[in-house]
């Protein structure tokens, strides 16, 4: 759990980072990627990833703008990525400028049952996490090759001699 707000940024950081990397490898054609025909496509999910942010904080008394014409999935992978960066920039500073580290431990109520902000926070990225290993599967589906976020794709495996990647 978090104890000061600079300890929720350096893993927002290091989680956004990540995020971008894995924005950065989508192509205009893989954002109409989807599971099932009903299915949110990927595009879709990376936009609701990047427009849930503010939205995410608002609930709970941060004051952030948010994502300019969030109803429309822009049709460029390219301009989900960067409005991703620019969006987790504004949303740490947000943070670090409306929340000290005492109001981390202030209960709230969150999706109906009391949570610290803290608690909260950790929900914001657990929420980012969740949707970014939903398009990393989705890239793999049309046919790109994923972004390393906590150990290397296959691809990397075999370029480091292993032919049988581990599970």
């Amino acid at each position: 759990m978090y104890v000061t707000i600079a300890d929720f940024l350096n893993e927002w950081n290091k989680e956004a980072f990540l995020t971008e990397k894995v924005l950065e490898g989508l192509t205009d054609e893989s954002l109409n990627q989807k599971v099932y025909s009903e299915g949110r496509s990927l595009g879709r999910i990376a936009w609701h990833l990047t427009t849930s942010i503010p939205e995410y904080l608002a609930q709970f008394g941060l004051e952030l703008d948010e994502v300019e014409n969030k109803e429309s999935v822009p049709t460029s992978a390219k301009d989900i990525a960067n409005i991703f960066k620019n969006t987790s920039a504004v949303a740490a500073k947000a943070i670090k400028e409306q929340w000290t580290d005492e109001e981390l431990k202030h209960v709230q109520i969150a999706f109906g049952r009391e949570e610290s902000n803290a608690q909260i926070l950790m929900g914001l990225i657990k929420h980012i996490v969740h949707h970014r290993g939903q398009i990393t599967v989705l890239i793999r589906q049309a046919g790109l090759k994923p972004f390393g976020v906590y150990g290397p794709p296959k691809e990397d495996w075999i370029e480091y001699g292993e032919e049988n990647p581990p599970l």
